[in-house]
């Protein structure tokens, strides 16, 4: 879909905008529950299976369950990772579509590279990343009218800027929706902790983002939540190419 077309035959950028500011301030309940009325099955969320993305999935199924849930299995996930979406999927009967990176490239790049390529530069970690991550999530969201991200405000200085609903045209002009832009880490885990909800045990092992395992430690009490991440890079350097800004 050229970027200069609408979105898609129902829904104009300028609806679009119009959403934006509508739904600027929110609860999440409302925007998703705008998502489900507006695409229905069409959406869909990204889930990494952290602590926002449990929320999120608890909170689709009361008010959007027409949204589908797909993840990108990166091949270097943590165990507890696989553990968390096992429980999820017997919890609410969930489908979970699930994207792998493309055999050749994986294997070009380890042959060639490495096991541990990503940490010899910004540039190396970044084109694991690619062929990991960002080339999956393109297929992904190929057919979607929109997708559905956990990311807030507060995570980390490259997220300061989300905004509720957005426009994004890096994946072909989509509708992406952040229904959880202005929560804080407290009010996630007070909704985990009054519903019940699964969560990843690694979050109490102290990690408070989780990825790939070779790229994701626990964190100190006095660093913010994504320091884990890539801990050997700059903290505005910590974004894997699938949530471009600016």
């Amino acid at each position: 879909m050229s970027l200069a077309q609408p979105l898609s035959a129902q829904l104009s950028q300028a609806e679009l905008a119009a959403a934006a500011v509508e739904l600027k301030t929110a609860p999440a309940e409302q925007v998703l529950a705008w998502a489900e009325r507006r695409f229905g099955s069409s959406a869909a969320i990204a889930s990494s299976f952290g602590a926002e993305d449990v929320v999120l999935i608890d909170l689709a199924r009361q008010h959007a369950p027409s949204l589908r849930l797909f993840t990108l299995d990166t091949g270097r996930l943590p165990p507890e990772t696989y553990e968390l979406i096992e429980t999820l999927r017997k919890r609410y009967g969930l489908e979970v579509e699930t994207f792998f990176p493309q055999r050749e490239r994986v294997e070009t790049l380890v042959s060639t590279q490495g096991y541990f390529s990503f940490r010899q530069s910004l540039e190396a970690r970044k084109a694991c990343c690619g062929i990991r991550k960002v080339e999956p999530l393109k297929r992904a969201l190929t057919g979607r009218q929109a997708w559905v991200t956990g990311m807030r405000r507060e995570q980390s200085v490259t997220r300061t800027g989300v905004e509720t609903v957005e426009f994004d045209a890096d994946h072909g002009g989509l509708a992406k929706l952040n229904p959880l832009a202005s929560w804080s880490a407290k009010q996630i885990w007070s909704y985990i902790q009054e519903n019940g909800v699964p969560y990843n045990a690694l979050h109490d092992r102290g990690y408070p983002s989780i990825g790939c395992a070779p790229c994701t430690r626990a964190v100190k009490p006095y660093e913010d939540e994504r320091a884990g991440r890539w801990w050997w890079e700059s903290a505005d350097k910590k974004e894997c190419g699938l949530h471009v800004r600016g």
